[in-house]
């Protein structure tokens, strides 16, 4: 195959008052970073400039442009989203903070749909100064499927060791159990199941299923959801295909390292999965916006207030964010030359119908439908 040219990644500067713009230079910083990528902040070139002083990074220099069209290779890129004079009041939450957030957001989500940049990593934004008429969602994720018209999406957090989603997501935890459907479910494993394949280019990936209720309900003694509503969806999706297995308690599930032996994990709901996947990787941690037409990532960590403009914030997350959106990119653009010719198409079609396969299929089956819980 050809060398592929670099993805050009925009990158949306979030919070002005928080982390990001330390957290953004000092990935940018590293000149292997434009080896692989075309960067493209949208952001302020006075903001940036302020922070570049505020902490000591006299050598470093954004290319500033006017649109991300005008993007150079090998350089680091900023387009101007508002070129007027900005209030830094670092390390805390001010209108001008969202607004400008939202306006780097919106010039981006533009560029994505008309093509000019190939994906989008996300820094932190303040989820309550950013609500406006025209931003009426609990995070970028709803924001995102809204604009892109998407119903079917999954909230995935990525590291090293872990790739969990969540059934419901930034929902309160009263209104969770009356969510949880097995239509739902089975919506959230076909997501999680076809990133996987295209995204992270995993053939057949396994995927876990956590039970919403203390040691998954315990047979119904517990609670019946895993029995009337977790189950049944388990079972049709796999039925059609793809290999989930579960309810497995949440608890043990983590205490014993389970979700080392699966591909990708759906939790029930939003603590379930992510206190877990933040006490393991909180530092390097990738949130992944699963079931979109493009690429989205963002550091797993928020605006830290409460270190911004100390230079103690590390780059760790929001470097894998970037790293984590150049390989999904190259992922899924073999995945489409690869699905796209009919010939290929075919000999993966038989490949996955072979008898091998099916006898793989059977085993699990058996293995799986013991006096436990699927």
């Amino acid at each position: 195959m050809e060398t592929q040219t670099p993805p050009k990644i925009g990158i949306t500067h979030g919070d002005v008052n928080g982390i990001n713009y330390e957290i953004i230079l000092k990935s940018l910083m590293d000149s292997r970073v434009t080896e692989m990528m075309t960067p493209v902040v949208y952001g302020s070139s006075k903001v940036a400039s302020y922070y570049r002083k505020t902490l000591n990074f006299p050598d470093f220099h954004f290319n500033i442009i006017k649109s991300a069209d005008k993007a150079a290779k090998n350089k680091t890129n900023l387009v101007n989203i508002y070129p007027r004079e900005i209030k830094i009041d670092i390390g805390h939450s001010t209108e001008i903070a969202g607004k400008i957030a939202y306006i780097a957001l919106e010039s981006a989500i533009e560029d994505l749909k008309d093509g000019i940049i190939d994906a989008l990593v996300t820094a932190p934004i303040n989820k309550r100064n950013i609500q406006s008429k025209s931003f009426n969602f609990p995070g970028h994720t709803e924001y995102l499927a809204q604009k892109f018209n998407i119903d079917d999406y999954l909230m995935l957090m990525i590291s090293q060791n872990m790739r969990i989603g969540v059934i419901t997501g930034h929902v309160p935890i009263k209104d969770a159990p009356s969510l949880i459907t097995q239509d739902l479910i089975i919506k959230k494993i076909k997501v999680l199941n076809q990133t996987l394949t295209k995204d992270f280019y995993i053939r057949k990936p396994k995927i876990a299923i956590l039970g919403l209720n203390p040691h998954a309900g315990d047979k119904g003694v517990i609670g019946n959801e895993e029995d009337n509503v977790i189950i049944p969806a388990i079972k049709q999706a796999f039925d059609e295909g793809i290999l989930c297995f579960g309810p497995y308690p949440a608890d043990g599930f983590f205490g014993s390292s389970t979700y080392r032996d699966f591909d990708g994990t759906l939790a029930m709901y939003h603590d379930q999965g992510l206190i877990p996947f933040k006490a393991l990787s909180f530092k390097s941690g990738v949130n992944y916006t699963a079931g979109l037409p493009f690429i989205r990532t963002s550091p797993a960590h928020g605006t830290a207030y409460d270190i911004a403009g100390k230079n103690l914030a590390s780059p760790d997350a929001f470097r894998q964010a970037l790293y984590l959106a150049v390989d999904a990119c190259r992922n899924r653009k073999v995945y489409e030359e690869i699905t796209a010719d009919p010939l290929k198409v075919s000999a993966l079609e038989a490949d996955s119908d072979s008898d091998s396969d099916k006898d793989f299929m059977e085993d699990l089956k058996n293995d799986y439908n013991k006096d436990e819980p699927l």
